[in-house]
């Protein structure tokens, strides 16, 4: 399984895209607080969407409660300071739950917490001058990368609401 862990999210609108991630990705979202919102923030619905009800969301009051509860989490972490790209990682080789990090959108994860896994830290390749890309859009292509690498386990690759052959046989409006 994945898990998307989000250390001291600041921003609604990203968290709640990230849990439309999770749950369309079949991956747990972790969520360590401080919030910089509310769980129940207008922002965070309309993001989410519907997805909420679905997602498989936990809340940790700290990080060293979140390592508590999962003591044997093979972590990789997304920073600026990374220096290497997520495809440079083998995802398969791991053979227990793979634990995305990312940090708060204003300052990143903290940077003890960096320090002890500088193995494991990556960042996604951009120019020179970006430090940064928006956190769930960073969320949803490291999440992506994983299951590309694993393919796609439990996820189809077919349109089910409207059908796979929904375009073959559309009339328009």
């Amino acid at each position: 399984m994945i898990h998307v862990v989000l250390y001291e999210p600041e921003i609604p609108g990203n968290t709640g895209n990230i849990i439309r991630t999770c749950m369309a990705t079949n991956s747990r979202l972790h969520l360590i607080e401080p919030l910089g919102f509310s769980l129940d923030e207008k922002h965070l619905r309309r993001s989410g969407m519907d997805y909420i009800k679905e997602a498989d969301i936990h809340i940790h009051p700290n990080w060293d409660a979140f390592l508590q509860e999962n003591p044997n989490a093979s972590m990789y972490f997304m920073t600026r300071y990374g220096k290497r790209a997520p495809s440079d990682f083998d995802f398969k080789k791991e053979e227990g739950d793979i634990y995305l990090v990312l940090g708060k959108e204003s300052t990143g994860i903290d940077k003890h917490i960096l320090q002890g896994h500088l193995d494991r830290c990556m960042r996604l390749p951009m120019v020179a001058n970006a430090r940064s890309l928006n956190l769930s859009n960073c969320a949803a292509i490291i999440v992506y990368e994983v299951l590309r690498q694993l393919g796609y386990p439990g996820l189809s690759g077919h349109e089910e609401l409207k059908g796979e052959d929904f375009l073959e046989t559309y009339q328009g409006n």
